[in-house]
């Protein structure tokens, strides 16, 4: 049993799926997200997933915009 003043032992969270990664990352961009959520979403997530993920959701999100604006300008 432990005893008030023992450091918690932490359980390693497990490593996040890609797709995990993208949806937190996406909800990152968005901006409307509760706290609680965030750092469930951020639970398991390391911070290279998040840099790669972040690059390909921009230049996702860049390439989307210079082909609307090429459909528009047409």
């Amino acid at each position: 049993m432990a005893k008030p003043g023992d450091p918690v032992e932490r359980q390693p969270s497990p490593k996040a799926s890609p797709l995990r990664v993208l949806k937190t990352v996406f909800w990152s961009f968005l901006g409307v997200r509760k706290r609680t959520d965030n750092q469930d979403d951020f639970a398991g997530v390391t911070p290279v997933q998040i840099v790669v993920a972040g690059v390909i959701g921009a230049v996702i999100f860049v390439t989307t915009l210079i082909v609307l604006v090429r459909l528009i300008i047409r």
